[in-house]
């Protein structure tokens, strides 16, 4: 039951549902606000035409006990004068706003004069006074109660000054009853009330139901992850659903981090094997060598046995850079001049088997570690003069925002369909370039790997050359 309601699905409903309600209860309450605002208006519409009818009858001249006055509950009319007294009143009207009222008496409380207008409504008019048969243009509307037929009821209420023929001041008063208003209000009211959970309801199952359908590739996906890592195979691969939405990229992009993993756990697999290969002929002849000379030191082949430990050495410190490297290892943010380091590289080679020859070196610097960029190019001459027949040959050229940095040999060249796959670690070809002192198979792996680091580039241009691409200091 916990694990369900944390779930996103029941998130997202509760979610979803929170919002909706919120919007549902504001919009109801705005809609009931006006609704009333609208129907009060109406009521006090009708109040004012009710009281303007009367104050005419009057203002021309008919008898206050001739008026023709509306009859029933819902429309209640007391015509006082400046004195407070009634001079007409509507059928059955006994009290307003609890005040008793009766023809011919005084009615207390009775609106007589400006000060008892209601202020949502009343205009001053200048302190213009009315002539005889005139009546006021303004009104002044207000809600209150009213006794009619021993019913007490709420009405909107409109007062109008009118004065008659012979200039008598009087106040209509007349009401138009609230009770459809509040009838209207409540009804829509208690629809609101009905409706709004129902609609909850409904929009927290279709969230749910709409969340469960979207989500259940992810469960797939979940319960797939799952699976791999319980049994440890990375070959296997999530489901892609058909969808192109952001769940159908999450399938993909998991998919290529798993094969990125898969290929990355299979290239240390084989690092591992190789490394430990290349290890065991060394160590097996160092050990050979070494029990003889125990038996039989006259025996003892000293130049093979440091030959051996030399090879050792370097394999030891060719795996030490390749693991830093793929610890993440970056270069530092030093200037190196590539024509200096070549010189510098060069002149420690004149006694080698095959001499190195200088050719154009243009100037420029490069950022990065000068200690790796001379381990590049140490590899890149170990690899030429293994191969080469008479020379070996350094150039420099600057290619815009690039320096170049080309070793040639004479010697037989790259295939093309291995000018690739020499840069893989402990993989040395079997035609005539791979002619071997003792090599692991490492130098060109990790030349590409610190080019990369770099960021630039190392690839076989043609047959013997080997450009390594470095991106222009400054």
């Amino acid at each position: 039951m916990r694990r369900a309601l944390g779930s996103v699905r029941a998130k997202a409903a509760a979610g979803a549902t929170v919002v909706v309600a919120l919007a549902l209860i504001a919009t109801g309450v705005a809609v009931l606000l006006v609704l009333r605002g609208h129907l009060q208006s109406q009521a006090g519409l009708q109040a004012e035409v009710q009281a303007r009818n009367v104050a005419g009858q009057i203002a021309t001249g008919t008898a206050f006990d001739k008026l023709d006055l509306p009859d029933g509950e819902d429309r209640p009319v007391v015509v006082t004068g400046d004195d407070g007294r009634v001079l007409a009143v509507g059928e059955d009207v006994r009290a307003v706003e609890g005040k008793r009222v009766g023809k011919g008496k005084a009615a207390e409380g009775s609106p007589t004069d400006r000060s008892d207008r209601g202020d949502d409504d009343a205009d001053d008019d200048g302190g213009r006074r009315l002539g005889p048969g005139e009546i006021d243009d303004d009104v002044s509307l207000r809600n209150g109660s009213a006794d009619v037929g021993g019913k007490v009821a709420d009405y909107r209420f409109a007062s109008v000054e009118a004065k008659d023929s012979r200039g008598t001041s009087v106040t209509v008063r007349a009401g138009s009853a609230l009770a459809p208003e509040e009838d209207a209000v409540a009804s829509v009211r208690d629809a609101m009330l009905i409706g709004l959970p129902l609609l909850l309801v409904v929009v927290a199952g279709v969230t749910w139901l709409v969340t469960r359908r979207a989500l259940r590739p992810v469960e797939g996906i979940r319960g797939e992850m799952a699976a791999i890592t319980a049994s440890t195979d990375l070959s296997r691969r999530v489901p892609v659903p058909s969808s192109q939405d952001e769940v159908g990229r999450l399938a993909r992009t998991t998919n290529e981090t798993l094969a990125a993993l898969e290929l990355s756990v299979e290239r240390q697999r084989r690092f591992v094997a190789d490394a430990s290969h290349e290890l065991r002929s060394p160590i097996a002849s160092l050990r050979t060598q070494l029990e003889v000379a125990v038996a039989h030191p006259e025996l003892l082949d000293v130049p093979g046995a440091v030959a051996d430990t030399v090879r050792l050495q370097r394999l030891a410190a060719d795996l030490l850079l390749l693991a830093r490297l793929d610890a993440g290892e970056r270069p530092t943010d030093a200037r190196v001049d590539l024509a200096a380091m070549v010189r510098e590289e060069t002149s420690q080679r004149l006694a080698d088997r095959v001499p190195v020859r200088i050719a154009e070196l243009a100037g420029g610097d490069v950022a990065g570690s000068r200690g790796q960029l001379a381990r590049v190019l140490g590899n890149l001459l170990d690899n030429a003069q293994r191969h080469a027949a008479e020379w070996v040959r350094v150039s420099v050229v600057r290619e815009g925002e690039w320096l170049a940095l080309r070793v040639e040999d004479d010697g037989p060249g790259v295939p093309p369909d291995e000018r690739e796959r020499i840069f893989e670690r402990f993989v040395r070809l079997d035609d005539a370039r791979a002619r071997d002192d003792g090599g692991a198979g490492l130098g060109l792996a990790i030349a590409r790997d610190v080019a990369v680091r770099h960021g630039g580039s190392l690839a076989v241009r043609t047959g013997s050359v080997f450009e390594l691409r470095l991106p222009a200091a400054g």
